[in-house]
């Protein structure tokens, strides 16, 4: 046990070493590489190597990444990429935003974590800027580190307000992996190997379909089974970018109002600016009653989440225990501070719009790319710069991906599936950049079609 602890001791302090250098020399980048993947194998998840393997087409671990700004990212080789994964929406405002990492480093100096008793300003703070910046009359908010957390206080809050069990969620929806979180998931592949989950009623409806949503509310009315709410995404992420119908947040607003049902919408991936909207539900000028968010909550710094909802709702979270819900980190300064600095560059530099005008420029491009391979695309899908690739087969999926690695590009699949590739950059990538991915992309489809 000692020499265990004294080799820890040591490794820490070379780690240590490292972490505090700018720049590696490339025989430390390749020792780097070469530890990371051994480290990823034998202590943390050999799957996850051999699931990025479009990024390791070259026999190595290639995405060993160090450092990037704005949509660009090097690794430890010191090879450039351009990031159009934009870590699947936490990186809406790019790599290391220097306003964010400026107003992180700046509370670092003064300290890191609030004492748990006292009030903490910050955290405040950002409470108001949420109540100034979502839809409608949502007001109050609470704080933790991901997105899952967001959707497990959401659907507990649903619960605890209208002391009723069900919920109505969608088909392929993704909510987390957290056991509450998963229970609302709509895909077989995390729910089943988990086996039994939440207790309550939870049924799937598919998404869009507005007059399923409403035909389950109305058979659960007419069997006596309660409703405490629907969880929805404004456009789904994980299962592909799936856009819903124009009337389908307007209608599932109004029939959850008429049966007295709760509407959570889960803007994780697309709150903030992503869709081109502040807001998804924007798009469709619905307000819900809960709102979830993460990802880019943080600027891309640091983790942070939080949900938000009513000042009447909220009461059951303040009395008669305002303790009801609390987690020891969540809402701490370093996340707080990186939160406010992210929302106040989203507003300043009103990258929803950007992301709308980009969006509107990239779109139409891909969809002409899609029809010029319609042997490798079905479809183009999407809003802003949320957008999925579709193409007959995970196969040509893969293919997609790794060509554009290869090429310098970063992409990816959803979790289980290369058939959709999204390409998600962060809204600060430039016109240049977006003509640049244009064209490592068409070169790439090139390349599949010759050797199909």
């Amino acid at each position: 046990m000692t020499q265990t602890l004294n080799d820890a001791l040591v490794y820490s302090q070379r780690w240590l070493e490292i972490i505090h250098k700018d720049e590696v020399s490339e025989a430390e980048g390749k020792q780097i590489i070469e530890e990371s993947t051994q480290n990823f194998a034998e202590y943390f998840n050999r799957g996850w190597l051999e699931y990025r393997k479009s990024v390791t087409e070259a026999g190595d671990w290639a995405a060993t990444e160090w450092t990037g700004r704005g949509a660009v990212f090097r690794d430890v080789l010191g090879r450039e990429y351009l990031d159009c994964l934009g870590g699947f929406g936490m990186m809406n405002l790019g790599w290391g935003h220097p306003d964010v990492a400026a107003a992180v480093a700046a509370q670092l100096k003064r300290t890191p974590m609030p004492s748990q008793e006292l009030i903490d300003p910050l955290r405040g703070v950002l409470s108001r800027l949420m109540a100034q910046i979502t839809p409608g009359d949502l007001k109050y908010s609470f704080f933790a580190a991901s997105g899952t957390e967001a959707i497990e206080g959401a659907i507990k809050l649903a619960k605890m307000y209208t002391r009723k069990n069900g919920f109505i969620v969608a088909v392929k929806a993704f909510h987390g992996k957290t056991m509450g979180s998963l229970s609302m998931m709509g895909k077989s592949d995390y729910r089943a190997p988990a086996g039994m989950l939440y207790g309550g009623p939870v049924y799937h409806a598919p998404f869009g379909d507005a007059e399923a949503v409403e035909r389950q509310l109305d058979i659960c009315q007419k069997v006596g089974v309660d409703i405490a709410a629907v969880l929805m995404e404004p456009i789904q992420g994980e299962a592909g970018v799936i856009v819903p119908p124009d009337d389908f947040w307007p209608r599932i607003r109004e029939a959850t109002r008429h049966y007295g049902v709760l509407l959570i919408a889960d803007e994780v991936q697309t709150g903030l600016g992503r869709t081109g909207k502040l807001w998804g539900v924007d798009h469709w000028k619905v307000t819900p009653d809960i709102l979830a968010v993460a990802k880019s909550l943080g600027g891309g710094v640091m983790p942070v989440s939080a949900f938000c909802s009513t000042e009447e709702i909220w009461q059951v979270m303040m009395e008669p225990n305002p303790f009801i819900h609390t987690t020891t980190t969540g809402g701490g300064a370093l996340a707080c501070s990186a939160a406010i600095a992210s929302i106040h560059v989203t507003l300043r530099d009103r990258l929803w719009e950007q992301a709308a005008a980009k969006g509107e420029y990239l779109i139409p491009k891909l969809k002409d790319l899609a029809a010029r391979y319609p042997q490798i695309y079905q479809e183009i899908t999407g809003k802003g710069l949320f957008i999925g690739q579709h193409f007959h087969t995970p196969e040509l999926g893969y293919k997609v991906a790794a060509g554009l690695f290869k090429r310098g590009v970063l992409v990816s699949g959803t979790l289980t599936s290369a058939k959709t590739i999204r390409i998600e950059p962060p809204l600060v990538i430039t016109y240049e950049q977006i003509d640049e991915l244009l064209d490592r992309l068409e070169d790439t489809l090139e390349d599949v079609k010759r050797n199909a």
